[in-house]
């Protein structure tokens, strides 16, 4: 078990000891539910008031805490009480799977692929012909990855994952389990013979370094040229991304939440769960689309957009006030 002094912490946080305990923390756990052993957060000054009650020695706090820490117990007091949680995590988080040998004696690797020193390639996994992988990346059991493809260094791709012929993955990336990169993507168009006839899609998809993708998400491949993710992008589980749309570094969309074909996000937007974005649509930098939200036209740099169809945030709260008053006067 894992065990580590509040001073052993506080090393890593590079905060402010407030209090004073000798209670040696071996977790991390929300305020209700932590022990004596264990160390929590308060990154809201709404939750202040559970500290009282909470069993934990030690909190991780932001500079604005207004209470004290009370008896044998203390505060760690940062400028982000969020991003210190990430790195307290860090620190007690298990091991990942480990592999026995560095390529699976049941993994197919065409002799065509060139492996990265330090490169793992778990058991059932299927690994095409001309396929580049860089060094220390991991791929865990049952993965296929198909011709041509490449993956950068130091990339974990998690079980169940298809990556299709000709796709590119870059550095540092986490591919979680039963993602699809370079599926067809969604292009069929009436036809007097056939009824509809698919489009062929001849692309591929390009994805940048430090890229995040959820379980069982779909980047599909463009239809003429590539479908691409940039550097930092974070993609939730259960996102669907159509072919030929393009994200910009450090976009953010979180869970079932979708693109058509041929959209584009600029750098640092961000999608709500749920929320649906019509092919052709430009979002400009730092744009917020709200969760359930469906976007039909252009929304511009840095606006914040709610509803269906999406329309800037206070025009949306307007209508939602005035619809709620009519139904409350209708009950009259």
């Amino acid at each position: 078990m894992k065990s580590y002094s509040i001073q052993e912490i506080n090393d890593v946080l590079k905060g402010v000891i407030s209090g004073y305990t000798l209670q040696n923390i071996t977790a991390a756990e929300q305020l209700e539910a932590a022990s004596d052993s264990e160390i929590s957060f308060i990154g809201n000054k709404k939750y202040e008031k559970l500290w009282a009650a909470s069993k934990a020695s030690v909190a991780v706090v932001n500079e604005d805490i207004s209470i004290e820490p009370g008896e044998n117990r203390a505060f760690i007091i940062v400028k982000n009480a969020d991003l210190a949680m990430s790195q307290i995590l860090e620190l007690f988080a298990p091991s990942l799977p480990e592999f026995h040998v560095a390529i699976h004696p049941t993994a197919v690797v065409d002799q065509t692929a060139s492996i990265g020193p330090g490169a793992k390639i778990g058991a059932g996994s299927y690994i095409g012909p001309k396929v580049k992988i860089g060094a220390n990346t991991t791929i865990y059991p049952n993965t296929t990855i198909l011709d041509e493809s490449t993956i950068g260094e130091n990339t974990i791709i998690w079980s169940g994952t298809v990556i299709r012929e000709r796709c590119h993955i870059g550095n540092e990336c986490i591919i979680h389990p039963n993602v699809t990169i370079g599926a067809d993507g969604f292009g069929f168009r009436p036809c007097p013979e056939k009824g509809l006839a698919k489009i062929p899609q001849i692309g591929n998809v390009i994805i940048g370094d430090n890229v995040e993708i959820g379980a069982n998400s779909c980047i599909d491949r463009g239809k003429f040229s590539s479908t691409v993710l940039g550097n930092g992008c974070k993609i939730d589980n259960l996102v669907q991304i159509g072919h030929n749309s393009k994200l910009g570094q450090f976009c953010i969309m979180a869970g079932n939440s979708g693109l058509a074909g041929s959209v584009t996000l600029g750098n640092g937007v961000i999608i709500g769960g749920s929320a649906s974005i019509k092919d052709h649509t430009t979002i400009g930098d730092g744009a917020v689309v709200g969760a359930g939200s469906g976007v039909t036209c252009d929304i511009a740099a840095g606006k914040t957009v709610l509803g269906y169809p999406a329309v800037e945030a206070r025009d949306a709260l307007k209508q939602w006030a005035i619809l709620k008053r009519l139904v409350n006067d209708s009950k009259k």
